[in-house]
Parts: C-alpha cells; sequence; structure tokens
C-alpha cells in the first residue's frame, strides 16, 4: 500500500516536471515565433480555426446564460421590490465569473479536445518525430502557432460571451418580464464598472494559455493507439476544467485583494 502510494507521488512529480519543462519550452518557442514574420500566417490559421469557429457555440452559451439568471433570481428580487435591480445581477456575474468560466470551459471542450487529437494523432503516426528529422523543431512548428493563437483569441471570445450573455438578460428582464426599459439599464451602468468588465477579459488570457498547454502537453505524451489518443483527449479536458476553476478562485482572490488595495473607499459602499 505504501508502495503503491509512494510511488503514485513519484509519478505525479515527474509529470508535473514534464510539464513545467514542456511550458518553459513553448514560451521560448512562442517569443521566438513572434519575432518571425515567417511564422504568421501558421499562426493566422490557427486563429481562424480556434476563434472564428468558436463564436457561435461561445455567443449560444452565453446568451442563455444570460437568460437562465434572468429566470432564476427575478421572482428573488421581485419578492423585494428590487426587480429593476435584476440587471446589475445579471450583467455583473456574467462579465465577472459566468461568462469568462464558461466559455472557457466550452472552449477546453471544443478546441482543447481538437488540439490532443490533432497532435496525438501526429505523435501516434510518428509525423511529429519526422518533423524533428528534418530538422525543425516541433514545439515551434505545432505547439507555438496553437497556444498564441488560443493565448490571443480566449479573450475575444469572452467578450462575445459577456455581450450575449448581456442581451439575453435583457430580452427575458424587459422583453419577456417586462421590466421598466430604462431603470433596467440605469441601475446596471451604476453597478457594473470598467473594472469588473477588465477581470473576465484578464482571466481569459490565463484560461487560454492553460487549455492550449495542458492540451498539446496531452497530445504530445499520449500513449499509442486509437485508445492513448482517447484518454489523453479525455485527460486534456479534465486537467484543463480544474484548472479553469483553480485559476479562476485565485484571480477572483488577486483581483479583489487589488481591488480594495487601490480603491479602498469604493470598495465598501
Amino acid at each position: 500500500m505504501i508502495e503503491t502510494i509512494g510511488a503514485d507521488v513519484i509519478k505525479g512529480v515527474n509529470n508535473m516536471g514534464r510539464f513545467a519543462r514542456f511550458v518553459l519550452e513553448v514560451t521560448k518557442a512562442a517569443a521566438w515565433s513572434c519575432s518571425r514574420t515567417r511564422t504568421y500566417p501558421l499562426i493566422w490559421a490557427q486563429m481562424h480555426l480556434i476563434g472564428v469557429r468558436s463564436v457561435p457555440v461561445v455567443m449560444i452559451t452565453g446568451a442563455f446564460v444570460g437568460m437562465v439568471l434572468a429566470v432564476q433570481a427575478y421572482d428573488q428580487l421581485a419578492g423585494m421590490g428590487l426587480e429593476e435591480h435584476l440587471g446589475v445581477l445579471i450583467n455583473i456575474s456574467v462579465v465577472k465569473e459566468l461568462g469568462p468560466v464558461l466559455a472557457a470551459v466550452m472552449l477546453a471542450g471544443r478546441i482543447g479536445g481538437a488540439l490532443t487529437a490533432e497532435l496525438g494523432t501526429m505523435n501516434v503516426t510518428e509525423q511529429i518525430d519526422a518533423v524533428r528529422s528534418m530538422g525543425t523543431d516541433p514545439v515551434r512548428h505545432l505547439v507555438a502557432p496553437r497556444v498564441l493563437a488560443c493565448l490571443l483569441l480566449t479573450p475575444a471570445l469572452i467578450i462575445f460571451a459577456d455581450l450575449l450573455g448581456i442581451l439575453g438578460g435583457y430580452f427575458v428582464s424587459v422583453i419577456q418580464m417586462d421590466i421598466n426599459n430604462r431603470a433596467y439599464w440605469n441601475f446596471s451602468a451604476q453597478g457594473v464598472e470598467l473594472w469588473d468588465v477588465s477581470i473576465g477579459v484578464i482571466k481569459g488570457f490565463f484560461f487560454g494559455a492553460a487549455i492550449a498547454a495542458i492540451s498539446c502537453y496531452k497530445g504530445f505524451t499520449c500513449r499509442e493507439g486509437a485508445h492513448g489518443v482517447g484518454q489523453a483527449c479525455t485527460e486534456a479536458f479534465v486537467a484543463s476544467f480544474i484548472s479553469i476553476l483553480a485559476l479562476d478562485f485565485a484571480l477572483a482572490v488577486i483581483f479583489k485583494g487589488i481591488y480594495n488595495t487601490f480603491w479602498p473607499v469604493r470598495s465598501l459602499v
């Protein structure tokens, strides 16, 4: 029993070390790719696959998040005569937490799985070894463009999710629940600050980097055969999902500390 636990611990530490080395290599490769204009077409292609094709699913997710929040919160606020404040609750929840987190989860499922399957298949069929044998660094050629595209476009996709979440909440609140339109937007403008929107967008950079790094690492290190690729995709999604939640908690604590430090009076109002 003790030997098994010790072996698992050693294996986990080794995996963490390999992942840390992989992230360091990817960071160096990404910096190199940014300084070489000939790598830009690779980045543009990945930006199209990762960003443009993900817009519909992210927008649909954001819209339903806003509508569900409106339906669930209306009765509680209406019972206290505060239904006109519904926009504040919906919008601040969407832009700070639910929009970024759920958009990142959708990307982890759609993009993370695709990256892991693509690189895993290349690994199993020895295409990565072929790239390396031709004198080309596979991390620079295969991983860095994907990581950069995911890093840059996740915040943009979060903005789309926030926008549709706000519009979805507005549709249910004002059109369906018949809340006063002007009061809805006035209270929303008073309650939601630029800081709240910025927090969600900044989180996108961390979420995108985590999704791309974990997915590419799992693809590079997957075991042989179709079963190995499938297992790598599952592990990549689970690890990305847990990383998103952990990063969300850590960033929420950090941003709250920053806000309370520089705007102590406003945070107590």
